[in-house]
This record gives C-alpha cells, sequence and structure tokens, in this order.
C-alpha cells in the first residue's frame, strides 16, 4: 500500500522554538525544508489558506525537495467561504473592493471578474509544483457555516468547476455533511465531481467539526487529516495559534489503532495521504514517526 505521512507545515514558530526536530544550525528557510524532506515524504501547506500563494515559491519549494516529495495546498480562504481579512488581499484585488469600510470579506461581496481574477492567481501559484510532479491535492476545508443546504451544495460544485484538472479533497466543517441524513447524498455529491473525502480525526463531541467516516470517494487517492483530541481548546476563544487550538500528542496506543484503520482504507485506493495537524512544537512529527513505523509493523518503544 502506498501511504505517505506528514505534517500541516513545517515552520510553525513553537516547532522551530523547540529545537527539538530540526538539527543545530539548521537555520534558513532553504535549510528547514531540505531537512523536512529528508525525514518526510509529504507535508501540507497551511500558510496558502492565509494569502494567495505565489509562482515564485512554489518554484523554490520545487527546487529544493527531492522528487518523489508532495505538497498537499491548502486553498486561500476566500475561495471556500471563509471571512477574510481585506489585508490578506494584494494591494491592486482590495483596491478594487467594493466598501472599503469592511474589515472582512466573503466570497459574496467579491465582483465577478475579481474572483475570476483570484482564482486564475491561485492556480497560477501552484503550476510549479504541478510541472515539478510535486503537487498532491488541493484541501477545500470549509467553515462552519457552510452547510449541506443548496447553497451550500452550489459553493462546492463551483470551486470543483473552478478547480477542474486538479486533485481537490474536502473537509466539512458542519456536522449536516455527513450526518444520518445527508451522508448518502454527500458522498454522492463529491464523487459525481471526483473529490475526495476527507477523513477527520478530531476531538468528539465538540462543535464546528462534521463527523469522522471512513469512506472514500476518489480512487485514486484518500486523505486522512489528524487533528489531535483536545476538546478543552478545539473552539477556544482567544488562541494567539494554531498550535494552541490543536495542542495535542497521539499515544502509541491511539496511533496503532489509527494505523489499523489507515491501513484498511489504504488497500481501497491508489495512494493514501496522512497528515498531523497537532502542531504545537514537535508534536506532530514524533507522531508521524511514529506512525510510520506502526504501518511498517514495527512495534513502539514507549508511550509518549
Amino acid at each position: 500500500m502506498d501511504i505517505l505521512c506528514g505534517t500541516a507545515g513545517w515552520t510553525d514558530k513553537s516547532l522551530i522554538a523547540c529545537e527539538r526536530f530540526y538539527p543545530r544550525g539548521c537555520s534558513t528557510a532553504e535549510a528547514r525544508l531540505r531537512y523536512y524532506a529528508s525525514q518526510f515524504p509529504l507535508v501540507g501547506v497551511d500558510s496558502s489558506f492565509y494569502g494567495v500563494p505565489s509562482a515564485s515559491n512554489s518554484q523554490l519549494w520545487a527546487e529544493r525537495t527531492p522528487d518523489g516529495f508532495t505538497f498537499n495546498m491548502k486553498a486561500f480562504r476566500l475561495l471556500t467561504a471563509h471571512q477574510t481579512p481585506r489585508e490578506s488581499l494584494s494591494m491592486d484585488i482590495a483596491a478594487v473592493m467594493p466598501d472599503s469600510r469592511k474589515k472582512n470579506l466573503y466570497y459574496r461581496d467579491v465582483p465577478a471578474d475579481v474572483l475570476d481574477e483570484l482564482w486564475r492567481r491561485f492556480r497560477e501559484a501552484l503550476d510549479p509544483l504541478r510541472r515539478a510532479n510535486r503537487l498532491g491535492a488541493i484541501l477545500f476545508q470549509f467553515p462552519p457555516w457552510l452547510t449541506s443546504a443548496p447553497e451550500g451544495i452550489a459553493h462546492v460544485e463551483e470551486c470543483a468547476h473552478r478547480m477542474t484538472g486538479y486533485l481537490v479533497a474536502v473537509e466539512f466543517r458542519n456536522s449536516s455533511w455527513l450526518d444520518e441524513r445527508h451522508r448518502a447524498s454527500t458522498l454522492d455529491l463529491l464523487k459525481a465531481y471526483d473529490l475526495l473525502h476527507v477523513v477527520m480525526n478530531a476531538p468528539e463531541g465538540v462543535k464546528n467539526r462534521a463527523h469522522t467516516l471512513w469512506d472514500v470517494t476518489n480512487p485514486e487517492l484518500a486523505l486522512v487529516r489528524l487533528h489531535g483530541r483536545n476538546t478543552a481548546t478545539w473552539n477556544a476563544t482567544g488562541a494567539t495559534s494554531a498550535s494552541v487550538r490543536f495542542d495535542y500528542d497521539y499515544s502509541n496506543e491511539e496511533l496503532a489503532e489509527l494505523a489499523g484503520s489507515i491501513s484498511d482504507i489504504a488497500s481501497r485506493v491508489a495512494r493514501t495521504h496522512v497528515i498531523f495537524n497537532n502542531c504545537l512544537e514537535d508534536q506532530g512529527q514524533r507522531n508521524a514517526r511514529m506512525l510510520m513505523n506502526l504501518l511498517l509493523g514495527d512495534s513502539p518503544v514507549a508511550t509518549t
């Protein structure tokens, strides 16, 4: 089975500050990416959610990683219907946006021609990775307020059309998409557009998450994202960073259980990607290494 494991990013401030992952002297952007790529075959890029990525950065990433390395890119927040601070837009785009008094913008606020340009720029930024065979899935993480109502379905369909030709993965944060009533229709929707259903591991019994469903909708790839199981911080207000929200260290027993589910789903697709999004310090990197060992049949030495 072709299973790649990695983490959501390689430059989190807490990861660098803990000084447990990068070797001494590994202090530049280039050195850190090269070292990360020597340890893992896959990474999830979260920075592209906060601002439209650039083709020049993508080119550098392609040059600094070996053949076989894969980047999963997160879609820019405005395209996924998240609230978007005006300052996260480029100056020329922000200048033509209506109602300059609004601090946050939504997809519905953007003129059609500006949307066309934003989509074009986002796809253009992916091209260097695509040409270098480094591009994996494009992750569309939809906000909690995007429900399975007709308006939500229409937006998912628009994203699928805009990204025709790319491998698009969908992670829902509203429970209506995968509840008992809508589960079958949601999976049918994803299959109709060759979209990947993201299997999400997250705290149970909290708001702002869809149900965990170990299923596949595209035979080419399965994507599993592990967010930790920290109920207290999942919807915490005032969190200073994503690493605080996803502060969780999976135990070896939990990873062994996940390894079984991952192996099972991997047997149903050509490739499987596993991304650890618990990004406080080196939690994700340590957990990813242990999971890789478990998937290879190695027994854990000690419980973390």
